[in-house]
């Protein structure tokens, strides 16, 4: 079975989620489920259509969320060695056709976020897998759908 990496952070926030997903949510569904059925013919209750969708997605993403706590693999975070790219670690990437520098924290893919500073990118990702492993100083290529791009590592922090 495969281990779904992530922090203990993540892990908790999955867990906040799956409670008001199972309470507060699946019961919201309930009552409009109820209320759509009290409108009439079931078969052109576009109310009850909604519901019942809402209904299908939320218990997936319960699904979800029970499947990626059960395999859970807690990265621990004080122990991250920083002397290569590893999981947890925060790298600056410098694109060495542009100059532009990139920060990015490696991270398992239930982490992974690209709204967040720095970037949390998954090491499954293009990037995240052709960085993993590597030293500060060293050149790595990145096979992209716009075609490939190399990048320096500059740093390697926690």
């Amino acid at each position: 079975m495969e281990k779904t990496v992530m922090t203990k952070g993540r892990y908790e926030e999955l867990e906040k989620e799956l409670k008001f997903l199972k309470t507060q949510k699946m019961a919201e569904i309930e009552d409009d489920i109820q209320e759509a059925r009290g409108h009439g013919d079931l078969s052109e209750n576009a109310e009850y259509d909604a519901a019942k969708d809402a209904q299908g997605q939320t218990h997936a993403r319960i699904m979800e969320i029970e499947h990626m706590l059960e395999n859970a693999e807690i990265i621990d975070e004080s122990a991250i060695d920083t002397s290569s790219v590893n999981l947890g670690v925060i790298v600056t990437l410098q694109n060495t056709q542009t100059n532009e520098k990139l920060k990015v924290k490696v991270v398992g893919e239930a982490d992974a976020a690209i709204d967040t500073e720095p970037m949390r990118i998954s090491n499954m990702s293009p990037i995240g897998a052709a960085i993993l492993g590597h030293k500060k100083g060293d050149i790595v290529e990145v096979k992209t759908p716009a075609g490939p791009m190399q990048f320096k590592i500059t740093a390697i922090s926690k």
